[in-house]
């Protein structure tokens, strides 16, 4: 099992072609090359492989770290996950 980061650094890595070194909490969206756009294509990425549901309501996300926090938080509320912690964990294959 991997951790949220972990997680979503191979999504950028596969679906973006980043450098994996490059992909850390503080490194910004845009400055990755992925605009709003590109946001809302990876959430849906992410809703899939996280396997949780997205809120119809607008979250701020701007760095790597947003979007880990936001998957933790979500999977914290739909799978009593450990959101202090980085918990939402991914199955190697990609699937919770």
């Amino acid at each position: 099992m991997t951790t949220t980061l972990e997680g979503l650094r191979a999504i950028l890595v596969k679906d973006y072609q980043l450098d994996p070194a490059v992909v850390t909490l503080d490194a910004p969206l845009e400055g990755l090359g992925i605009d709003s756009l590109g946001v809302a294509e990876l959430m849906f990425t992410v809703e899939d492989q996280f396997r949780i549901r997205l809120s119809p309501d607008s979250v701020p996300l701007t760095t790597v770290g947003d979007v880990v926090r936001h998957i933790d938080e979500l999977a914290a509320i739909q799978q009593g996950g450990d959101a202090q912690t980085g918990a939402a964990l991914m199955h190697p294959s990609g699937m919770r």
